[in-house]
Formats: structure tokens, sequence, C-alpha cells
């Protein structure tokens, strides 16, 4: 591979880690923190990797006891490197055999191998400018847990994986469910070689392949390049080391290692995730919320206070002036509700509605709870339970929230009509002219009764005039205050409709903070979640 095409390949890896890594911080509280430390584990493994030698490509050799792993190995450097294990430390360390030293230390460091071979050049194969690292490996079968543990640790860490199997033990399940299933992702850096065929006789080579091929292709695996070869008489040992350099010289195996690598996480959190996006939140589905937490919050019962109370004001204020001090004597609905706040500031106030009771509180369960499935529609398991979690959380603030809300409404309880100065007045003139007939007729009683002259009443129509006074007063008075009953009635009525929509929009409000923004919140999280698990796929 070109220069450019590493550098666009490795710039392409970089932004798929970085949408690994954004997935990972966005399910966390989500899925479980076994499977984020996975995901945590590969990226760090990756910063790791790509922070060491680009020029080496480090492969490993992996198979069971017996497969002639070492002795592959021994075939494909040329020499005698992993000889009789008697002679290797007791803990079985990974072997290294090195083609270009320059920069290898660290990696290897890395890698913990501490055992190292400065390889000498194979025609055909490599030389100090390959920068080859080939690793024997401890049995994966291994009965001692050391060895196993070490194998499970570079199988995860080497560039490319070569898989040694032999004719008896090919199939073994160990192998296949243990190592080659799990790593069906990793393709393209994995090469499975079937030593030993020596042992087939020849007409059995060729079916014994194809069978290989056939469980691998079942594994995930049937694309791997599988070949057969003998270390023993040297048969095939030429093709495994084709099929290295030819890896080695593209210089695509670290990028493609940590690819798959990513593929493979990615998937895993795909699983534990699960596929789908949530419905999110319909404007419907918020206006039921607002009117169901509106009823819970007694939102009616201060409208049907606001109406009464306005109503109370107009008598008061416009009612014959003879009966309307009676009123005073009727609470004030709005007061009664700690309401009409007479100057005092919102923000500190607080109603006298009743608390919520088991009614209440169960309205306003279902109604966060129907919201929060409706929003959740659509979303996989662990993210919908987050959702409905959220509006859960939001839920609990709810009754002081609307409480205050509505406490903090204005509600224009102390707000005068126009027309009540207009009915007060002529109420006052029809009285004082009720009261000035009668004073005439007063007079003129008291001067009969002194045995004074009594002047003529003027007349209208035969009408005395006080007479006239006191009829034209009373009647005027009553007639007002019916007409003003009937006026006050429709104003009551729409000042009811104004308070009940800013009650209704402060109690939306409540909910938007309380419920509906945390809610929106986990929604727009699995959106980008998915986006940035699609982007880590590589699709």
């Amino acid at each position: 591979m070109s220069r450019h095409g590493v550098a666009r390949e490795a710039s392409q890896l970089h932004r798929r880690l970085e949408a690994l890594n954004a997935a990972r911080e966005l399910a966390e509280g989500v899925l479980p923190e076994e499977s984020l430390d996975g995901v945590f584990q590969v990226l760090e493994r990756a910063s790791s990797r790509r922070s060491l030698s680009a020029d080496h490509t480090v492969v490993g050799f992996f198979g069971a006891t017996g497969s002639g792993k070492s002795s592959l190995f021994n075939a494909v450097n040329g020499a005698e490197i992993a000889t009789a294990a008697a002679r290797r430390p007791t803990t079985s360390e990974p072997l290294a055999s090195v083609w270009g030293t320059d920069g290898s230390e660290p990696l290897l460091d890395w890698l913990e191998v501490r055992s190292r071979h400065h390889a000498g050049p194979v025609a055909g194969f490599a030389d100090e400018a390959t920068g080859l690292i080939l690793l024997d490996l401890p049995d994966f079968d291994s009965t001692r847990a050391a060895n196993r543990e070490i194998v499970q640790r570079i199988v995860g860490m080497v560039d490319v994986l070569v898989w040694v199997l032999d004719p008896q033990k090919y199939a073994d399940a160990a192998v296949h469910n243990d190592f080659l299933t799990p790593l069906s992702s990793h393709g393209a850096v994995t090469l499975v070689v079937l030593n030993q065929i020596d042992r087939l006789p020849e007409a059995d080579i060729k079916p014994v392949l194809e069978s290989l091929k056939g469980i691998l292709a079942r594994d995930g695996l049937g694309k791997v390049q599988v070949l057969g070869a003998s270390a023993l008489v040297g048969t095939g040992v030429d093709r495994v080391r084709s099929a290295i350099r030819q890896v080695v010289t593209r210089r695509e195996a670290l990028s493609q290692r940590l690819a798959a690598d990513v593929a493979r996480a990615s998937g895993q959190l795909r699983d534990v995730s699960g596929d789908g996006e949530a419905a999110g939140v319909k404007p419907g589905s918020k206006s039921r919320l607002a009117d169901e937490l509106a009823t819970a919050a007694n939102v009616p019962l201060v409208v049907d206070a606001v109406q009464r109370s306005y109503k109370q004001e107009s008598i008061r204020r416009t009612g014959w002036p003879v009966t309307r001090w009676l009123i005073r004597f009727r609470p004030d609905p709005l007061r009664r509700l700690n309401l009409r706040r007479d100057g005092s500031k919102a923000e500190v106030n607080r109603t006298s509605l009743p608390p919520a009771g088991a009614r209440e509180r169960a309205r306003t369960d279902a109604a966060v709870r129907e919201f929060a499935e409706a929003a959740s529609l659509g979303a996989p398991g662990p993210w919908r339970a987050a959702i409905r979690g959220a509006a859960r959380e939001g839920k609990e603030q709810l009754p002081d929230a609307l409480d205050q809300a509505i406490a903090g409404t204005e509600l224009n309880a102390g707000r005068k009509s126009w027309w009540w100065g207009v009915f007060n007045i002529i109420q006052w003139l029809a009285l004082l002219t009720a009261v000035g007939g009668l004073g005439w007729l007063g007079v003129l009683a008291v001067l009969g009764y002194l045995q004074m002259p009594v002047p003529e009443v003027p007349r209208v129509e035969g009408w005395p005039i006080p007479t006239l006074m006191i009829a034209g007063g009373v009647v005027l008075g009553i007639f007002l205050a019916v007409t003003a009953k009937f006026i006050s009635a429709g104003a009551a009525r729409s000042r009811a409709a104004a308070a009940r929509k800013r009650l209704r929009a402060a109690v939306a409000a409540v909910a938007e903070k309380s419920v509906v923004e945390p809610l929106e919140v986990e929604v727009s999280r699995l959106k980008s979640f998915n986006a940035a698990l699609k982007a880590a796929g590589g699709k």
C-alpha cells in the first residue's frame, strides 16, 4: 500500500476509534459495566499499539499441544530458535524472532515478551528492512493456567494471527469455540495452517483441507487463507512464508487488526444494547401530559376560584349599595387558596391548595408513565429503561414544582375592570336620588306633623317628584345590580379562560423541565449512540 493509502487508512481508523469511544461514553449508566470495560480495554490496546512502532508487524503462532507449532515456527525462521521445551523458561514465556531491531524493543516490552532472538536474513522472506516479529506462544490448551492467560492476552495484541492445527485435532471445539469463532471479524489478519500433512495419505490431504475450510466457514471465517504444511519435511513452508510476507509488505495488518477489534467491540455493544430508535416526544404527547398534570395539580379548582372571585368582586363593586356590604362576609375563593397575593412576591408565595392525595398521585404517575411509554417506543430494552427512568426521576419533583408554578402564575386577581367604576358611580347616584326623594318626603311629613304650611310638591304626569326619585333610584339600582351580574358572569368566564391558559402554560413549563427535557436527553443520547456505533462499525 502507498504511503498515502496508509495515511488514509490510519485516519479512518482514528475516526472509528473516536466513534467507539463516544459510543462507550454515551452508554455509561445504561449498558452493563463489564461490556463497557471490554470496549475500554480495546481502546486502550489500540492507543498503546498505535503509539509504538508502525514499521513492525507482529505475527503470533498459536496452536494446541502436539500441533507442531514450534516446529513450524522454526521452519519459517529457517533456524532452530524454539528448541526443546526443556530449554525454555519454566513459565513457558513467548519467544520472539525479530527482523529489524530498531524500534522493536518498546513494542516487545508492551507485549511483555522477554525472550528475544535477532533473526538472520531468510532469502525471499525477511531481512533487517522487513520489520517483522514472529512470536512462538505457549499451547492454548495447556494445563497450566499461566500459559492459557498468556495466550489469551497475546491473542488480543498481535497484528496477525497464525493458527497452527493438526490433522487429528483440527475440528477440536476448544480452538473453534474459544478463539476462532469469537475472532470471526479478524479474517483479514488471520492465517490457518494445517500442519503435519505428511501424516496423511496423499489422497486425504485435499478432503481434510476442504473439511477444515467448511468448519471455518461456520465459524465466520470462510474467506480466511488455509494452507497445508509439514514442518518436518518442509512441505508448504514456503507458502506459509509467502503468505506472511504478503501481509507484512502491504503494511496493512496493524490497521486491519485494530479495525477488526473496533468492529468486534462495536458489534458486542450492539448485541448488548439492541437495535432501534426511540419514537421520541410528539407534540400531542406533550399536550396530553400537560393536560393530565394540570388536572392532577388542581388547576380546574384554581380556575373555578378565579371565576368565583371575579364575580364576588364585581358584586362588591357594582352591586346595590344597600346590600353589597353583605358580600364582605363571604371569603374570597382565591384568598383561601393563598393566590390573591396583594403585592407579595410570586417567588416566595405558596398556595394553600389541597395536598396531592392518592388519586392525584395515581393520575400523575399514569400521565408520566404513558408519556414515557410513547416516547420510548421502538427503543431497545436498556435504553427504553433509561428513558423511562429519566421520566420517573423528574416525576418526583412534580408536586412541589407544580405548586410553585401555580403560585407564581399571574391570575390578574387584583386587576379591576373598567366598567366597575361606571356602574359604581351610577349606583351611588341612583341611591342618592332615592335618598333625596325620601328626604324630600320626610321634610314634607314633618311640616305636616307640625301643622306648618306644606308647599306644593311638583308633579310629573301626576306623580310627585319625590316619589319618582325614590322609585327611580331603587329600580335603577336593582336593574344595575342584575345587569352587572350578567356582565360579570361573562367577564368571569373570560378571565377564567385566560387564567386557565396561563396556568396550563405554567404546568407545561414544569412538565418540560422536569419530565420532557430529561427524557429528550436520553432519546438524543440513544440517537447519538446509534450514530457513533454505526460510524465505529465502518458503516
